[in-house]
């Protein structure tokens, strides 16, 4: 190795140089699909281009960046995302969340669930009981519901990314018209208040003599990937406590969100987590 690669090689290791690497890695990690060209991403993280392809060729030699061999373009590699889920055992959504809902059952003295999306549904992923009978829309463990019916699957839907919100408000329409909930103007009206509150808390009366009430459980870019949700009778969801359950429900779900695991299967495939027991 002569003085020049020493040079280069003690400017990549030091400070500074992993501060361009870490600069470099969440460049790639906003390109499109197929990649960048390294001029593009030299501009992006504000380094020449000659430092920009060094310290490419070096991830590339760490295996954390692969360059297409037709187009040229950069990207981050499987081993990358490989190593990122790697990066989740602190468990999976459900082992995470399972907790939470039992401090709030223990605290509330109501029944507690956990929602998470799944394509156009919501799907209940787990559940804590309370000692009052209740009845909800997706019932036990693995129920599933429309996006939009019911307390968790609205907060879930008024906190998606826009278009993605847009998509799901089409195609779920004519299936909320079944539940005789929503038209699209009242559908619309329902999910300004719930991103406006931070909660969905409207009795439809759909469910007679039952109440309920959810905050989204929002991942680290602000959008709802589940919720959590409580049931329980309609005279012990009046407006003196309602405040105190909806602070205690945000207080929680505000500790859940930072530490989800973006890579968690569960969160792409959450149907295939009913087989494993609760804690």
């Amino acid at each position: 190795m002569d003085s020049t690669e020493r040079n280069i090689s003690s400017k990549e290791t030091g400070p500074g140089g992993v501060a361009r690497l870490f600069a470099l890695l969440r460049c790639l990690g906003e390109v499109p699909e197929g990649g960048e060209r390294v001029t593009q991403l030299a501009l992006a993280v504000g380094l020449s281009q000659p430092t920009t392809h060094r310290l490419l060729r070096s991830l590339m030699d760490e295996g954390m960046v692969e360059q297409d061999a037709r187009s040229k373009r950069y990207r981050l590699s499987l081993e990358f995302f490989a190593l990122a889920a790697r990066a989740g055992h602190s468990g999976n959504l459900r082992d995470l969340v399972r907790p939470s809902l039992l401090r709030l059952s223990a605290s509330l003295g109501d029944s507690l669930f956990l929602l998470a999306r799944s394509g156009f549904d919501a799907i209940c992923l787990d559940r804590s009981e309370g000692p009052y009978p209740i009845r909800t829309f997706t019932g036990d463990i693995g129920g599933r519901v429309a996006l939009g019916v019911g307390q968790g699957s609205l907060a879930i839907l008024a906190f998606l990314p826009d278009d993605e919100r847009e998509t799901v408000i089409r195609y779920n329409l004519p299936r909320l018209k079944d539940f005789q909930l929503y038209d699209e103007v009242f559908l619309r009206s329902e999910i300004d208040n719930v991103r406006r509150l931070g909660y969905a808390g409207r009795n439809t009366n759909v469910l007679d003599g039952m109440a309920g009430l959810a905050v989204p459980i929002l991942n680290r870019d602000g959008h709802a990937v589940a919720a959590l949700s409580v049931a329980t009778l309609t005279d012990r969801l009046g407006p003196d406590r309602l405040p105190t359950v909806v602070e205690m429900l945000k207080r929680e779900a505000n500790a859940i969100g930072p530490r989800i695991n973006p890579f968690d299967p569960t969160l792409r495939r959450p149907s295939q987590v009913f087989g494993q027991p609760s804690a």
